[in-house]
């Protein structure tokens, strides 16, 4: 699995020239609710099997949490399910939030 730090995320989604990928938040509603990256999509951790299909095979996808943690997990599933461009977000949004968002609040 690969890992991503919060300012290697940053200058990607700022590189027009490459293909952006599906941020994927894996957190639940109500942590959402506080902070987001911009552009995330929302898919509680519990709910990836049932989606896992649904995701775009073909786009690389980075996965987002609060700390890293859940979405390493997921990121490991995806490899599992045959998806080859898939990468952590080392220190998920809080890590976003102290680096690169400083207004975005913290939880």
């Amino acid at each position: 699995m690969k890992t991503l730090s919060v300012h290697e995320l940053a200058e990607w989604m700022d590189d027009e020239k490459r293909p952006q990928p599906l941020l994927l938040d894996v957190r639940e509603p109500w942590e959402q609710q506080i902070c987001r990256i911009e552009g995330s999509e929302l898919v509680p951790m519990r709910t990836v099997p049932a989606k896992v299909n649904e995701l775009e095979p073909d786009r690389p996808v980075v996965c987002v949490c609060h700390h890293g943690h859940r979405s390493m997990y997921v990121a490991m599933f995806l490899e599992r399910h045959g998806y080859a461009d898939v990468y952590n977000l080392e220190g998920g949004v809080d890590a976003w939030a102290r680096q690169i968002d400083k207004a975005m609040a913290i939880y």
